[in-house]
């Protein structure tokens, strides 16, 4: 029973991230040999190797924003963290966006990212403030790659191993340093094949919930192969209204080799009651 009570916790939850956005936005009306280099090698099968590269690197600082658009407006989530690739821990501080009237903003969401699994503080009425509330990836309709308001780094990059097509665009920067930018379509379905086992189930239940399988993406790799940034675009479909919405999801990564230390709650620590409407 408790734990049938975190399954619904959670989707109130994350229901409720998905609503103040849509609320939101009711209520506002480079050199020759750089590019043969990028060039010599299959940009799809060098996609496919991205995520490997991150857990290769260990970990790093993670930047996330999230832009919904719908009825003309432009809303975005924002979130900064840290994450873990090797052990598949994360933790981001997600802000939401201010009330459809501007007068007050949401107190920031601290997410932590887990396989198979998130956690959330300070997210949902009637949830003490020192409980958090836990919810299973794989029962989310999305796998988490757009309900908790943040994409987990690595799911982002995983996507990459379902790289169907893919051009080399050329050299540019991300942040000061020297990028290769690919442009593609990835599908979810394949991508959940090949995916670490901590991501399989997430990226299958993407695969069935969101409007279609296929991602476009723009991704950008450093010199050994590591993603700096990755913008993903996908649809699902809004479950009042039954019509496709667009979300963008960007995830910059940097400062590879950062300290990180995750500790996920106790089952004390974990809310199993009901969240208030």
């Amino acid at each position: 029973m408790a734990e049938r009570g975190r399954r619904k916790a959670g989707a109130a939850v994350l229901s409720g991230i998905v609503a103040v956005v849509c609320a939101c936005a009711a209520g506002c009306s480079a050199g020759g040999a750089a590019v043969e280099d990028g060039r010599a090698t299959d940009p799809v099968q060098t996609l496919l190797r991205a995520a490997d590269a991150l857990v290769a690197a260990g970990t790093s600082k993670a930047r996330t924003s999230m832009e919904m658009a719908t009825g003309g407006t432009l809303v975005t989530i924002r979130g900064q963290g840290v994450y873990d690739y090797r052990r598949q821990l994360g933790q981001l501080r997600v802000l939401l966006p201010q009330d459809p009237a501007g007068t007050s903003e949401h107190r920031p969401i601290t997410e932590l990212l887990a396989p198979g699994a998130l956690f959330m503080k300070n997210r949902g009425a009637g949830v003490p403030d020192d409980k958090w509330v836990r919810v299973e990836t794989a029962t989310l309709s999305d796998g988490n790659l757009v309900s908790g308001g943040a994409t987990d780094p690595l799911a982002a990059a995983e996507v990459l191993r379902g790289t169907r097509t893919a051009r080399y665009v050329g050299r540019t920067e991300v942040a000061g340093t020297t990028v290769r930018h690919y442009r593609g379509i990835a599908d979810l379905t394949a991508a959940a094949e090949d995916a670490s086992a901590g991501g399989q189930d997430a990226l299958r239940a993407a695969a069935r919930g969101f409007a279609t399988a296929r991602v476009p993406f723009d991704v950008y790799l450093d010199d050994e192969g590591r993603i700096r940034k990755i913008r993903h675009r996908f649809r699902f479909v809004n479950g009042q209204r039954k019509e496709a919405v667009a979300v963008a999801s960007t995830t910059l990564l940097y400062d590879f080799g950062a300290p990180v230390q995750v500790r996920l709650p106790a089952a004390h620590d974990i809310y199993a009651g009901r969240i208030a409407e």
